[in-house]
């Protein structure tokens, strides 16, 4: 035991000396030292080197070729289209297999340029000549709505089994349409059939038709033309109401103009283009689009000259020629004048308030509500927008009554356009709530109708 403690001793007293002497004093310090000790001390030493754990494995060269080489990622996806052939069934099943080896996700680009062109595309839209090819794409298929359906169904089923490429597929679609000009007129009705039935299904996004506005497509008359087919096959997948839906989705609803030059860009001319084409129904989601913007540029108009105060007639006679100018009908028209005057005060938040406010304002702006209400649909248009104001606006759900009143003073709404109304035209907004306001009016004009007829039969 005490040899044991002295062994102990010496050893802690020879290490604490070893780190603050030189080497040489150190082996001197160390030569009476017992060699049993010594041989303890070094095994000591050794057993308190760090040791590494776990294996460390090289990756062959051959293997990382075949998963980060573009050749070799071609040459695998031309191989094996060029084995299933026009069996599109067998080519969803090799793309599907091939995503576990092959590195899609790098190579979005090269797949997606040889599914569709057969290989790599060259800016411009031309075939690169160093990669290998594949004459069972896209382009050589057969020109018809079927098989561009068959192919489509192979594009779906590969982004839905590997999501990430949906991204890299919007971008492909966006470049193949840049390079229209380097395609032939049947790969580009290929490329615009299969755009359509992919728009209808909701696989790409209707952003993509961005490129189509670009200078050059537009000059040379390819983007109408590649826009025809496109809606063509879009509209026999879905309907028009899809088209509608996306196109707003994405901010284009009012930008199929600019499928044409700055001096074909017009109404007309893009009717006729469209209806000659079989399109009547993407004329007309134009004309109505283009109706659209031409009445919030009007109602913006009319809203800063009723701010500045302009007077009544010079307000009149500009929205006569803007009505004529956009082709807008007097019933359109009056519930865009009505919007505008009530958008051109701020309105008292106080109930009491606001009918005493916009009585005044009415009266003021009553001459120019009756310059558009010389049809009896004009009137009954009014009529209904005051209902649908008033009861939006929960301010102006007591002053229903009181400004049909004023209006019929000012001779805007006819007796029959209200007695009408009020038997059998009403909107359901609110409608027992205004009915009520009205009972006594309505009474007091069929009574005031009932003598007018008495006395027309006493002087017959």
């Amino acid at each position: 035991m005490a040899h044991a403690q002295r062994a102990s001793s010496e050893g802690l007293l020879c290490l604490a000396v070893a780190l603050t002497t030189p080497l040489s004093s150190t082996l001197c310090l160390t030569d009476g030292l017992s060699a049993s000790f010594r041989v303890s001390f070094m095994n000591n030493q050794k057993q308190q080197k760090p040791t590494l754990t776990g294996q460390r494995f090289k990756t062959r060269k051959r293997d990382e070729k075949e998963r980060f080489d573009p050749t070799q990622f071609q040459e695998s996806i031309v191989q094996g289209l060029n084995q299933t052939g026009t069996d599109l069934e067998a080519v969803a099943k090799f793309l599907d297999a091939s995503g576990a080896k092959l590195d899609y996700r790098r190579y979005a680009e090269t797949l997606f340029d040889i599914l569709v062109a057969g290989g790599m595309l060259a800016p411009g839209g031309t075939l690169s000549d160093d990669m290998t090819r594949t004459e069972f794409c896209l382009f050589t298929a057969q020109e018809d709505l079927e098989t561009m359906q068959a192919y489509a169904q192979v594009f779906n089923k590969l982004i839905r089994r590997y999501k990430y490429l949906e991204k890299g597929f919007e971008e492909e679609i966006k470049k193949l349409l840049l390079f229209l000009k380097g395609f032939t007129e049947s790969e580009r009705n290929k490329l615009a059939m299969l755009a359509g039935i992919l728009l209808a299904n909701g696989s790409i996004s209707a952003s993509i038709l961005s490129s189509l506005f670009n200078e050059n497509l537009v000059k040379e008359g390819v983007s109408a033309a590649f826009a025809v087919k496109l809606f063509k096959s879009w509209i026999n997948e879905k309907d028009i109401n899809s088209v509608a839906v996306s196109l707003r989705k994405v901010g284009m609803d009012n930008r199929l103009m600019e499928l044409f030059p700055a001096n074909k860009r017009s109404c007309e001319h893009f009717s006729k283009y469209f209806n000659e084409a079989g399109l009547k129904e993407i004329s007309d989601f134009a004309r109505n689009q283009q109706s659209i913007g031409a009445r919030k540029e009007l109602q913006k108009e009319l809203q800063e000259q009723m701010a500045r105060g302009d007077p009544i007639k010079e307000i009149i006679a500009f929205t006569r020629d803007e009505m004529k100018r956009a082709g807008l009908s007097e019933q359109a028209m009056i519930g865009m004048i009505w919007s505008s005057v009530m958008s051109s005060v701020e309105w008292n938040k106080k109930e009491e308030l606001v009918t005493e406010q916009a009585i005044k304002l009415l009266k003021q702006y009553s001459p120019l509500l009756k310059a558009f209400t010389s049809q009896g649909l004009s009137e009954f248009s009014l009529l209904l927008k005051i209902q649908e104001y008033c009861y939006d606006n929960i301010h102006f759900m007591k002053a229903f009554q009181k400004i049909v009143v004023l209006l019929y003073k000012a001779d805007v709404l006819s007796e029959e356009v209200i007695l009408k109304w009020y038997a059998e035209s009403h909107q359901t907004k609110g409608r027992s709530v205004f009915l009520e306001q009205m009972k006594k009016f309505v009474e007091w004009l069929k009574n005031a109708e009932e003598e007018s007829e008495s006395e027309e039969e006493e002087a017959d």
